[in-house]
């Protein structure tokens, strides 16, 4: 067993406060994790606050993990002490459904085993998360991270990159094509990366006109301020594809509209109240509805793959653990760009301080 250090919640009320528990022993699969880097991601906040009434405590969040392998088991043959490495949103599956048997592990049938704030396979052993000083996880479930610089800026590909890179493949997105992206936050905008670099005409649609220089410095092409609804009924029937990334809640219909024949919009965003949709916004032109929730691990490590060949990497700012709470109250005013990533080196510090 491997003593660790962490940040956790205690309840949905609490506040972060150092953390101690134990990780696995080593077994023969598995890979020991220094964690260097994780990225704050907004589910971790609905998650420590209970928004979606499935958390568990003490909770230990975090699910962009970046990090330097320390030990590896003795049937390990990926990764070799030394190597940096990625953990996402999952660290196991059943293996054997026939989802698992598709690459589509993070839908597991059986027990797909998140990162933190779930159970191991024996659906009992809590999961723990990235917010904490090591990880132990299966060799096949941990990502290989080519880059030597920059670490910290991959941390939230690991979430943020799968999350937007898998449904633009998914609809094929390409050069010619038009794109929206609605929201440019810590999704959105490596949403717009990602559409840019496959050769799409970007838009971009935000409350916020403040945030059009940054929008159009990530590669948009156009950008359009949702408060002005004329600016928006302009451009119905025009677009290919929109990625929806915004978690607050507002009209998916406005967006819908906007889509020429057979186009699509997937929604990746999680607003806490369920959406209403009108028939006729999607029978028009044949549009399509759809949701997207990140990728396997074959897909997470093609998108790690296809970011470092286009150097493509998320927008940060870095903090230490000790401003875990001001960045999650940041992260809910859209007051980062555009990704918060904990320097874990601060936890040891953070662990002194409290004793």
């Amino acid at each position: 067993m491997f003593q660790t250090k962490g940040y956790a919640v205690e309840s949905a009320e609490s506040k972060f406060a150092p953390f101690e528990f134990e990780r696995r022993a080593l077994g023969a699969k598995d890979v020991l994790i220094e964690i260097m880097y994780c990225g704050v991601c907004h589910t971790d906040i609905h998650q420590a606050r209970n928004d979606w009434g499935n958390s568990t405590y003490p909770m230990v969040p975090g699910h962009e993990i970046v990090g330097r392998i320390k030990q590896i088991g003795a049937e390990v043959t990926k990764f070799a002490a030394g190597d940096y490495a990625g953990v996402g949103c999952f660290v196991d599956s059943c293996r054997t459904c026939d989802y698992c048997r598709q690459g589509a592990e993070q839908f597991c049938r059986i027990h797909g085993v998140v990162t933190y704030n779930g159970t191991e396979m024996d659906e009992k052993t809590p999961t723990f998360g990235g917010y904490s000083s090591q990880i132990v996880v299966d060799e096949d479930y941990t990502l290989k991270i080519r880059q030597q610089e920059n670490l910290a800026a991959v941390a939230p590909l690991l979430c943020a990159g799968i999350t937007t890179y898998s449904p633009l493949k998914r609809f094929n997105v390409r050069a010619g094509q038009k794109v929206g992206v609605v929201g440019l936050g810590g999704l959105g905008h490596m949403g717009v990366k990602l559409a840019v670099s496959m050769g799409a005409e970007v838009t971009v649609f935000s409350t916020s006109p403040a945030k059009e220089q940054d929008a159009r410095a990530l590669g948009a092409h156009n950008f359009v301020v949702t408060k002005k609804p004329e600016s928006i009924a302009a451009l119905a029937g025009t677009f290919d594809f929109i990625l929806d990334t915004v978690s607050a809640s507002h009209d998916l219909n406005v967006y819908l509209n906007l889509l020429g024949l057979n186009g699509a919009m997937v929604v990746v965003g999680i607003p806490v109240t369920p959406a209403e949709v009108s028939a006729f916004s999607l029978i028009v032109n044949n549009r399509i509805l759809a949701g997207s929730g990140i990728g396997g691990i074959r897909e997470t490590q093609e998108m790690l793959d296809y970011c470092f060949e286009h150097n493509i990497a998320s927008e940060i700012e870095m903090i230490p653990i000790q401003k875990i709470e001001e960045a999650f109250k940041r992260t809910e005013k859209a007051d980062v760009r555009y990704r918060f990533v904990i320097d874990m080196q601060s936890l040891s510090a953070a662990n002194e301080i409290s004793g």
